[in-house]
């Protein structure tokens, strides 16, 4: 992971808007309709070449690939995993009804209205995937594809840091529901054991790996809504041992984990605290750890982190613009919540990021418009310049 003694670095997330074309192919491949193979491959390796020089462009020192192979940083798995199938055309029972957000639930005037923007598209609980087998890790053909078109992009841009994102165990319990194991504990081993392969291939490719992990934070209050909290935290502690165990050959430094409570905007009223799972989430093996720290519900939080027993070895990458309103934060407001971690870390381990992606799933219409995603980001750049100014006189 990269490490500046002489100014703040940028980054974020990971999944970006993808462009209609792109978006037309990923949906149509989803829905189970044919696509023509050689057609959807140009279209992605084009996209994947602009959107990496369009965030070295915009002033990000660690880019991604946008997750524009992916039509979700969760149900991708389903075509790179065997065991796994659909729920679609009624082959399997019916899905699981997922757990509501707790928040949503004391607000169904708002949970309408959220429903009614997302509108339709390939999201359906028809389109949910499930575990009906054992879990390997069985068609390497989609991510080497995502790691040659990155490393190509990133060979013509020139970026200083390129890192690749990839699902934890323990989200995957959610998104991917169990009818195979009927054991968590035993699923999310298998999960493990089959991702290390992807883990690894995106370390040996010479890209920081990020692994995304909404389930330190968001399964607090939809998943494992009904647990009280030591109960949740055993759960983190779980997932965050078969986490360990799936990335115990990458070294800690080029690593980094991002948590989140839901990458959508509502009251988050229910959202475990940050100073709750902290401890339990630094005992992961990454080194760095991205998290929310701009929106509303979390941006007081940097108090609770002053206290905290932070290992020296740990680099924070706070979020410091929103990934779920268009408003444009100033960047002036940007440089003022880096300085907020610096003070507590020091400069050189704080990376500022976004709270979260801006295209978790890949939808016609998600939260941020692109235009404003592209502004945002700039505006990220903006701030930590202004931060680094401050900080190194």
């Amino acid at each position: 992971m990269l490490h500046s003694r002489e100014r703040i670095l940028t980054t974020h997330v990971g999944s970006l808007p993808r462009p209609p074309d792109l978006l037309e192919f990923l949906e149509a491949r989803e829905a189970g309709r044919p696509i023509e193979q050689a057609a959807f491959d140009a279209c992605l390796s084009d996209a994947v070449h602009q959107v990496v020089a369009k965030q070295v462009e915009a002033g990000l020192d660690s880019v991604c690939d946008g997750e524009f192979g992916k039509i979700s940083y969760t149900f991708y798995v389903r075509h790179r995993l065997s065991g796994l199938s659909s729920f679609r055309g009624g082959t399997h029972d019916a899905p699981p009804p997922a757990a509501a957000h707790r928040d949503l639930i004391d607000h169904p005037d708002y949970q309408a209205r959220l429903n009614q923007r997302r509108g339709t598209s390939w999201f359906t609980r028809e389109a949910v995937p499930c575990c009906i087998g054992p879990v390997t890790y069985a068609d390497t053909r989609p991510l080497e594809v995502d790691i040659a078109n990155l490393a190509a992009a990133c060979a013509a841009a020139k970026p200083l840091e390129a890192f690749m994102n990839a699902a934890s165990p323990g989200v995957l319990t959610k998104f991917v529901p169990d009818r195979y194991y009927q054991n968590e504990d035993a699923y999310v081993a298998a999960l493990a054991d089959a991702l290390k392969k992807e883990y690894e291939a995106i370390h040996k490719a010479g890209f920081l790996l990020q692994i995304d992990a909404p389930d330190l934070g968001s399964a607090r209050h939809n998943q494992y809504q009904h647990l009280s909290d030591d109960e949740f935290l055993r759960i983190a502690e779980r997932n965050i041992e078969a986490l360990n165990h799936a990335t115990a050959n990458i070294p800690s430094e080029a690593m980094r984990l991002h948590l989140c409570w839901g990458n959508y905007e509502g009251p988050h009223t229910h959202d475990v605290p940050l100073a709750t799972i902290l401890a339990v989430t630094l005992r992961a093996r990454p080194s760095g750890l991205s998290f929310e720290a701009a929106n509303p519900r979390h941006a007081h939080e940097w108090e609770d982190l002053s206290g905290a027993k932070i290992p020296d070895d740990k680099v924070l990458i706070p979020g410091v613009i929103d990934s779920t309103t268009n408003f444009v934060e100033h960047p002036r407001l940007i440089a003022q919540r880096i300085a907020n971690f610096a003070n507590i870390v020091g400069r050189e381990r704080v990376i500022a990021g976004s709270d979260c992606g801006f295209a978790t799933f890949a939808f016609v219409n998600n939260a941020v418009a692109p235009s404003v995603v592209w502004a945002k980001l700039g505006a990220l750049a903006e701030g930590a310049r202004i931060a680094s100014a401050r900080l190194w006189g």
